[in-house]
This record gives structure tokens, C-alpha cells and sequence, in this order.
């Protein structure tokens, strides 16, 4: 099977946790205006929960990711939220 290119960019979160280099997880990710789940490899473990960026597909609805955490989501270094 072909890698899904789709699935690509999109975020999703860990439903199994990653063991890193011991073996795969198990992710849902928001793609095509839905929600789709696919086994999960990533360098690092990574526990269940973890919100995670797909950075390759693998093919056969494997895909390779990493932790993410949204920059435009979190308030600005200091807390304070920029005030001044």
C-alpha cells in the first residue's frame, strides 16, 4: 500500500503510548473531516494522551510521529500574556 501523504502534518493523539525503538503505538488523528486511527512509530517513547504531529506515512496506515504542542496555543514566556 502506498504511503497517505493526506495524513501528513495532521495532529492526533496517542490512544496506546510508543515504546520508541521497542515497538509501535497507536494514534487517532483528525484527517479528511474525520478522525482515523493508525499504528504509531516514534523515535522517543511517547506515553498514551500525548498529542503528536504525523511527520511521515509509512504505508499499510503506519505513520511516524512526534510530540507536539500547539505554539499559537500557549500563552507567551512568562505567563503573563504579554501585558505590560
Amino acid at each position: 500500500m502506498a504511503p497517505d501523504e493526506a495524513v501528513v502534518g495532521c495532529t492526533g493523539k496517542l490512544l496506546v503510548g510508543t515504546r520508541g525503538a521497542d515497538g509501535p503505538g497507536e494514534v487517532l488523528v483528525r484527517v479528511r473531516g474525520g478522525t482515523e486511527t493508525f499504528i504509531a512509530y516514534s523515535e522517543e517513547p511517547l506515553i498514551r494522551d500525548t498529542t503528536v504531529l504525523v511527520v511521515e506515512s509509512l504505508g499499510h496506515r503506519r505513520v511516524t510521529v512526534m510530540a507536539w504542542s500547539d505554539p499559537l496555543s500557549e500563552p507567551p514566556l512568562g505567563g503573563d500574556g504579554g501585558a505590560r
